[in-house]
């Protein structure tokens, strides 16, 4: 059984990763920062932890990852503005980086961005500010020595998962449902050789168990 604490669980790919995980027979801790939060945690099968990655210290944070065996990290500012994105999606990541290592919690999964989402000025200027922040925050994962893996997938859709994906070093851009976003990152996750790579990830014709063999093969 894997004990995996979730940041960012209340949200669209936490909650599906929540009911996996917990299906297969494993333990999540689900931190969120609203009270209002707690029980879209509880009824997707975690337990829900308050926590912040603004007001929240690296000590504080490592306090609650204490004992678990990955993080998972999917938690944005999700357009409340840049300032936001800088704290949440940026030192926030760092924050809880730092966390892990103290913690003594070696895997680390974040949920990045495709680097060509949105190209082309469509998203302004705080989309711009977003993509960037994310870029500094793949960077600074990158750097420390955490068995870490990053997730860039395409545009996120609320469609059915199809189980099928296109997984690689680099892809051709596209969408991607959350539902197989959370299902690639659940066989990740219990592959213990998909370590210290950057995966983007978008819908395509490969069975995602096949795509993450074929990420370690490769």
């Amino acid at each position: 059984m894997m004990k995996v604490f979730q940041i960012g669980a209340a949200g669209g790919v936490g909650r599906r990763l929540t009911q996996l995980l917990t299906a297969r027979g494993d333990s999540v801790t689900g931190m969120h920062r609203a009270p209002t939060q707690r029980e879209t945690v509880r009824e997707a099968g975690g337990l829900p932890v308050i926590g912040d990655l603004i007001a929240d210290s690296v000590d504080e944070l490592a306090q609650k990852m204490r004992g678990h065996d990955a993080v998972v990290f999917s938690a944005g500012a999700h357009g409340t503005g840049m300032d936001k994105t800088t704290l949440i999606d940026g030192k926030g990541l760092q924050k809880a980086a730092g966390a892990a290592a103290l913690a003594g919690v070696p895997r680390f999964v974040l949920v990045s961005v495709f680097p060509d989402a949105l190209r082309g000025g469509q998203g302004g200027e705080g989309f711009e500010h977003y993509a960037k922040v994310k870029k500094s925050a793949d960077v600074y994962l990158a750097r420390t020595d955490l068995d870490w893996l990053i997730v860039r997938p395409g545009t996120l859709l609320d469609t059915p998962g199809a189980g099928r994906v296109t997984a690689g070093p680099a892809v051709e851009y596209g969408d991607v449902p959350r539902d197989d976003v959370a299902a690639f990152i659940d066989a990740a996750l219990h592959e213990p050789r998909l370590s210290r790579v950057i995966v983007e990830l978008t819908s395509g014709d490969t069975p995602i168990a096949d795509a993450v063999g074929r990420l370690v093969a490769a």
